[in-house]
């Protein structure tokens, strides 16, 4: 309890009063610090260990587990099939089951590990505040609903059903169902709002609270939600989907506990967790003690370029192991690129389970083994009045930081080793590109959502085999990117090019990275439609590839804009020139008429003339290992498929060959590889030359960089005159600018220099 004034001189008994009191009549029951900043299993409870102590038979245990995987996968599919969100229909969904303490026991086969690992926060939220107060209370046939991220969440578009499953009265586990719903309400639409300057443009902010009582919809309550978005028929469809999901695995936990025992499947749950965290540990303790540094930037804040630094120090010690963030660029206060520590944690075992330990189960017990430390108020630990709308793009750097430093330990062991469970790999594309558009459609429906192409970047290249192009999302190994007849069919929108697989969006080595793939979209057929994007990576690209693989190239958005590419193809002869590529449609500019844009890939929504052509691609995953090992005849088919050019097999691979049969001349490819291996050592220059030459005391002034510089305890944000140094442990919020401010100030000081 704080102290109050007085405090001191009243008594034992009064003090209690006091405090019975002011829990009591709590003003605001808001994100609790003791929840969200807690990652731990809870502590195993009396009727864990009971049930532990009765049934310690893993096989009767995997059995009981294998029944739940089992109605885990059909909730699942149930979700996937009927749900009416746009990622519901591509996997973009999850289903769990949790201890009764709120632990993350089990997801769904094809789930998206983030959704369920936050979801651990707000039923541990309920649990707290809801079971006992009188007024809310948590009973058989209550469902509570939920998308704020601030109590556990990874934004708002996402929105979790969670009941609770009790047996003769008491309370054995809870389970859930998420689908990034998309459409929330917020400034734009869409859900992702890039325009979101404080946490009230982020649109719906449901903290946990019931909407299901006795199996029932509480139908005054969905009223609300539905009047506060701009889709009603999704949320109540979504709504109806998520709880007959959640009514199905209930049903099947059921029929676990009708065949095997109540406290076997309590057992279950907890022996998963206690399992898989010692696992974890034992696996750390096989790798090698030290530090692994791996620093990245993000280059937009979605309305303005800026350097934005996720600092990341992997140290192991013995069988722990700690991810120190510090370091990392201060929130900014009015940009919706923030996170919650929560949230990146959960980022962070992503990347873990997928890239690293897939073998493991998908749980909360992976989590708890890690240690982190971060700056308070920075982009990764941002306080509770940040907006985060577009956390994704901070959090996906954190699965790259997975991906990145563990393989500097992982790279020496034997391949017997627990630790080394799959192949090493460079990392996937971690800026995935999509449109969230949002508008009135051909049906004259008021709708907004985001597509489904962001689910294809780019994989990363392994150590003994090249990525695979467009993949998956890297936040999700199962997800597809839809089919886009049938959204067109809903949408007014049309893709010129869509998955097309351009020339040269390589992430180049020995081995390359997967490509990513072009989007080229227009509208069609309504009035009122705009587009935004949710992507960096125009300056810099934060995939990096491993041990001597390149990164990918980065890329800008591209637009025709003042011309309708509809009427330009019914002119003779048209269609037939067109080119259906990015780069020859800027550099050729067919459309007289058309006016040719390429701006920073962070675009806030804005309204689309029919015709007009907007265009982004997923990036390639990194490459893995040294250009000059690459094999020839890799290369060959690489130019044979059109992923790379000419030019490019000669001066990134160095190999010799017929351009018109691809016929390699093995003598001369060994030859200019020799003499590109001896001009790298001429270019070469004794590590302290270059330091001088390279290393500067601090960014240059005209460059809006935030975060550390060399000096994780030293925080640097912004540029000029505006630039502010803080010290890590008291960073504040950074305040940025309106660009259109900024912008008409610009023209107002031309015009009067003209008028002058």
């Amino acid at each position: 309890m704080n102290v109050m004034p007085g405090i001191a001189t009243l008594s034992v008994g009064d003090r209690k009063l006091l405090q019975d009191f002011v829990d009591e009549h709590q003003l605001f029951y808001g994100p609790d610090p003791a929840i969200m900043r807690n990652h731990k299993l809870e502590p195993r409870t009396a009727a864990e260990d009971a049930a532990m102590k009765k049934h310690d038979d893993p096989h009767l245990l995997n059995q009981v587990r294998g029944r739940v995987v089992s109605a885990l996968s059909e909730s699942f599919r149930m979700v996937e099939q009927m749900g009416a969100a746009p990622g519901a229909k591509w996997g973009d969904l999850v289903t769990a089951i949790f201890s009764a303490s709120g632990d993350l026991s089990e997801i769904s086969p094809a789930g998206i590990v983030t959704f369920a690992g936050v979801c651990q926060y707000p039923i541990k939220f309920v649990n707290k505040y809801w079971t006992n107060d009188p007024s809310v209370g948590v009973r058989h046939g209550d469902g509570f609903i939920h998308n704020d991220s601030r109590y556990g969440g990874i934004h708002n578009t996402d929105q979790s059903m969670m009941m609770p499953v009790f047996h003769e009265g008491e309370l054995v586990c809870w389970v859930s169902s998420t689908i990034h719903e998309g459409e929330n309400g917020a400034i734009e639409p869409g859900g992702m709002p890039a325009k979101a300057e404080s946490r009230f443009d982020e649109g719906l902010k449901m903290s946990p609270f019931r909407i299901v009582e006795n199996f029932q919809v509480k139908r005054d309550i969905l009223t609300f939600l539905q009047n506060s978005v701009r889709d009603p028929k999704l949320q109540f469809e979504d709504l109806k989907v998520k709880l007959h999901a959640c009514l199905r695995l209930m049903d099947r936990v059921r029929s676990v506990i009708a065949e095997f025992g109540k406290d076997a499947l309590i057992a279950y749950l907890r022996r998963n967790l206690e399992d898989t965290e010692a696992e974890v540990h034992r696996r750390i303790a096989e790798l090698p003690d030290g530090v692994v540094r791996f620093n990245t930037w993000i280059d937009s804040t979605l309305r303005e370029p800026a350097l934005l630094k996720v600092a990341c120090a992997a140290r192991v010690k013995g069988d722990r192991m700690t991810m120190d963030f510090r370091g990392t660029s201060p929130q900014l206060s009015n940009r919706s690129v923030n996170a919650v520590m929560g949230s990146t944690k959960v980022c962070f075992l992503t990347g873990v389970l997928q890239n690293i330990w897939p073998d493991l189960p998908h749980n909360q017990g992976v989590l708890a083994a890690f240690d982190f430390e971060s700056d308070a108020n920075s982009l990764l630990d941002a306080n509770n009045d940040a907006p985060c709308a577009m956390s994704l793009l901070p959090m996906f750097r954190t699965i790259t930081v997975a991906t990145v430093s563990f393989p500097k330990f992982i790279y020496g062991l034997p391949d017997g080793a627990k630790a080394r469970a799959t192949v090493t790999l460079a990392a996937q594309y971690n800026q995935p590109a999509t449109f969230v558009y949002g508008g009135l459609t051909q049906h004259m429906e008021v709708t907004g959502n985001f597509c489904a192409d962001i689910n294809g970047n780019g994989q990363g290249a392994r150590e003994n085999k090249d990525g695979e192009h467009g993949v998956s999302p890297l936040f999700g190994f199962m997800c597809d990117t839809g089919e886009y007849e049938l959204a067109e069919e809903e949408l007014p929108m049309v893709r010129l090019i869509a998955q097309h697989l351009a020339t040269d969006r390589v992430g180049w080595g020995k081995y390359r990275g997967g490509l990513g793939y072009e989007q080229m979209v227009t509208a069609r057929g309504t009035s009122m439609w705009g587009f935004m994007t949710g992507q960096s990576g125009s300056w810099f690209c934060s995939a990096p590839g491993l041990f001597g693989g390149y990164s990918c190239p980065a890329y800008p958005i591209a637009k025709v804009k003042d011309s309708n590419v509809f009427d330009w193809f019914k002119e003779k002869g048209n269609a037939a020139r067109f080119p259906y590529d990015i780069v020859e449609l800027m550099n050729e500019q067919p459309i007289e008429a058309g006016r040719y844009v390429t701006a920073d890939a962070g675009m806030t929504f804005e309204m689309v003339q029919e015709g007009e052509i907007y265009m982004i691609c997923q990036g390639a995953g990194g490459g893995y290992g040294d250009v000059l090992e690459r094999e020839p005849s890799a290369v060959m088919k690489d130019l044979s498929e059109g992923l790379i050019s000419h030019e490019n097999a000669f001066d990134i691979y160095r190999v010799v060959y017929d351009r018109r049969t691809l016929i390699v001349d093995e003598a001369g490819t060994r030859a200019a590889r020799d003499a590109e291996r001896a001009a790298r050592k001429a270019r070469g220059k004794p590590y302290a030359d270059f330091v001088r030459d390279w290393v500067r005391d601090e960014p240059d002034a005209d460059l809006p960089y935030f975060g550390s510089w060399g000096d994780n305890g030293r925080i640097i944000a912004g540029s000029g005159k505006t630039r502010q140094i803080m010290e890590a442990g008291a960073l504040q919020p950074v305040f940025m600018a309106d660009p259109r401010e900024l912008r008409i100030a610009a023209l107002e000081a031309r015009v009067a220099e003209l008028e002058g």
